[in-house]
Order: C-alpha cells, then structure tokens, then sequence
C-alpha cells in the first residue's frame, strides 16, 4: 500500500510524529519534497530529535528511507543530521538518496540572504537556501546529487556554476570564495556517495511486492508554490499530488492519503493569516503548545482553527483520513472558537482566496464548549471529555472527512485510532 502523509496548514502539523508512529507498519519510507528548512520533532525511546532532511522512519530498524528526486539536499547539513543520529545510537545504513535529488550549495545560501535583504516587503524565508536551490533547479543551472560520483567532473560543474552565479548577482562574492563553496562540498562528499543511488527501481520492486510505503513532505497547503499564500510559500510543492513528481510513482499507486491538523493553527513566517490571535489566548496556545520552529526557534503564530484551510486541503489532497494533533493544548479553555469561514467584501467564503484577497478576509467564528481535564492520559476516543468529543465531531461534520488519529501528547503512546 503506497500511502501518503501531508500537511492540511502552514506547516508545524506534526506530521514527524505521524510518520514516526505509522511507519511502525511501514517497509519504506519516503520524503518526497523540500529540503531542510523545516524540521520534524519527534519524541520517542530514543529522545527528542528535530528531523531536517531525514525521513522520520529512520527511527524503526525495519524501515528503509528514502530522499527522493524532489527534494534539495544541503550535503554538509545532511551529513551533520546522521552524525547526530548516529551518536542517538540510530542506524543510519538504512537511508538512500535519489540521484536525481539537487544539492543546495554555499552559494545558495548566500543568494538567499543577498534576496532577502534586497526585498522591501520580507517573504520570510529561513536563509537556507531552499528557494535559491529550486530556482536553480528550474533554471537549469542545479547540480544532482548523482553528479557526485565523478568529483572531477563535480568540481568543474559546481566551479562552472559558482561563477555564473556570480556573473548574475554581482556582489555576492561578499559572502564567501570558491574555497568556501568546493571544500564542505568535496567534505561531504566522502561520506554521502555509498547512500547515493536511483531510487526509481526501488519503489516499483515495492509496488510489485506490495509493500507499505509511506511518503512525508514538508509543510503544509498553505504554503504550497501553486496552492499557498503565495508570495508566502515554499518553493516546492507539499501537496498530495507533489507524490508522484517528488518520489516517482504513478498516482494510481497512492491509496491512502492522511492529512495532518492541529487543533487550532499555528504559522511561521510572513503572510495572512486570518485566524491568528495577539492576545492572552494566542499566548496560551504558543505557551502550552512549545510554538516554536524546530529549524528556526523562530515564535509560530497562533489561532483558532481554520476550517476554510481544511475544507480546501480535502478537495486539493483528497484526505481519506485526518490525523488531529495537539488536541491536549486546548485543555483549560472555558470557550474554542472556531473560524468557519471567511467575510470579504460583504461576501462569505467557504474556502481560502489568493493572499492578496486573504490579507483582507475577516474569520466567522463559531463557539464551542471548553473542556477543563487533562487528557492526555485518554487512550481510547471515548476516554475524552463530551466537550473534546463535540468538537472532533464539529471538525468532521465541517470538513466532510473522519478523523482517525487524535493525538493528545508528543509521544507514541498518546495517540488515539478510532474504528
């Protein structure tokens, strides 16, 4: 069964915990897009880790892992990341990269600080030069981590492009020398060519074979290239259809689609966000909830439930399961509001508009009951409090999809499956 794990907001769902407590059935694992400007905490016998670029199933010792072609790997970073897996005592063997995922280099880095400062409005980038990477990806100018294999020609191709580079974006030599480019590169290199391989015969043994695969992105829909609140997106693309381009495999594969929710919704970065709360309640989700980005440590804004977000989500993913996460935090809450839809222009809107319309959108709220126990010791549904289970069941009702997973603290073991 191929089955697929995306992110139903702006990111920060909790999808590393999702992916780590799925892939315990799962034979393979497979991150499918981004790079590593985000990350994935995970809490499990091991300790706390923040994922990056690796797959979350990295933590099951049957459990093979895969970066596929649609994701830009910053080769230094990812070297760093199973460094201080292996120290955790984690085998690292089990990992492949696609040969045809793109590196980012040194440069990118420093083209993303050079763009960042030079825009008046900030789009909020995390300076890890993702997007310069995908630029070069579509602009033909990107290196694959295949390209390693031979350093000779390696070393002419990333000199080549250094130069051009720098031919387009004069000044930026000020950040860093070709020294500075070649050696972490030439470093990481040495240690990433035996994880180096075509991934493509891989997952279609494992189709033939009917093994369970599982496939984690980055991100959310909100902040999808096509589908987000562009400008104020990823540079690639974390929906569910980004799969098949991503790892590789026919969309006819994909049976199971799990889209991963907070139970209110958090955001990092620029950009609308209609729901956010500036008050003692966006405090006290922030506080109880530890908003903080795994890569960045940069504060995430916090708000009630967007609704419209979801119902957009279901159609553009096709979810055929949600996964409610964080359900715990709202313990000690009188109220929860929820935003069902939006007001612009004296119109209502069920789903999401462009950013430029969403900038202006007012969230319609609805109240629900608050509920005052600590459940996060509640391991089946019916262990919830009436209130928690009324407002799963809002959701549900609002968003035309069951919820299947409820998660009620960071660990394995907090985590309810209904029928």
């Amino acid at each position: 069964m191929f089955h697929a794990v995306v992110g139903a907001q702006y990111g920060d769902e909790g999808k590393g915990k999702m992916v780590d407590y799925l892939a315990e059935e799962a034979d393979i694992v497979v991150r499918y897009q981004g790079g590593g400007n985000a990350g994935h905490t995970i809490v499990n016998a091991y300790g706390k880790f923040a994922l990056h670029l690796v797959p979350s199933g990295i933590f099951h010792p049957h459990t093979l892992c895969v970066l596929g072609a649609g994701v830009v790997v910053n080769p230094p970073k990812l070297v760093e990341e199973l460094t201080s897996l292996a120290e955790a005592g984690i085998d690292t063997r089990r990992i492949v990269i696609s040969d045809r995922a793109h590196m980012v280099l040194p440069y990118h880095i420093w083209q993303d600080q050079w763009e960042e400062e030079a825009r008046s409005k900030k789009v909020g980038t995390t300076l890890q030069g993702i997007g310069p990477a995908y630029q070069d990806k579509v602009g033909r100018f990107g290196i694959q981590m295949g390209e390693m294999r031979d350093v000779a020609r390696l070393k002419e191709r990333v000199r080549a492009a250094f130069e051009a580079k720098c031919r387009r974006l004069p000044g930026l030599e000020r950040y860093g020398t070709w020294a500075d480019v070649w050696e972490p590169i030439a470093a990481a290199r040495d240690v990433l060519l035996p994880y180096i391989t075509d991934t493509t015969p891989l997952l279609y043994e494992a189709a033939k074979a009917n093994k369970h695969v599982l496939f984690e992105g980055q991100l959310g829909i909100m902040r999808d290239l096509d589908w987000g609140v562009y400008p104020f997106v990823t540079s690639s693309n974390p929906i569910a259809g980004a799969v098949c381009s991503g790892a590789g495999v026919p969309p006819t594969q994909i049976e199971r689609i799990t889209g991963i929710t907070k139970a209110y919704t958090t955001a990092v970065g620029e950009g609308p966000f209609p729901t956010e709360l500036h008050d003692e309640y966006g405090a006290f989700l922030r506080d109880r909830g530890h908003e903080y980005g795994a890569t960045t440590g940069r504060p995430r804004g916090c708000g009630w439930l967007d609704l419209p977000a979801l119902r957009y989500g279901a159609w553009i993913n096709g979810y055929t399961e949600l996964a409610l996460m964080k359900l715990d935090v709202l313990s000690g809450l009188d109220e929860i509001r929820v935003a069902v839809a939006y007001e612009l222009d004296g119109h209502r809107l069920d789903w999401p508009p462009a950013a430029y319309d969403m900038e202006r959108a007012k969230p319609v709220y609805h109240a629900l009951p608050g509920w005052q126990e600590d459940i996060s010791d509640c391991r089946t549904f019916d262990d919830l409090p009436s209130a928690a289970r009324q407002y799963v069941a809002f959701i549900e009702e609002q968003v035309g999809v069951s919820i299947r997973y409820v998660s009620v603290g960071p660990s394995r073991e907090q985590t309810i499956v209904r029928g």
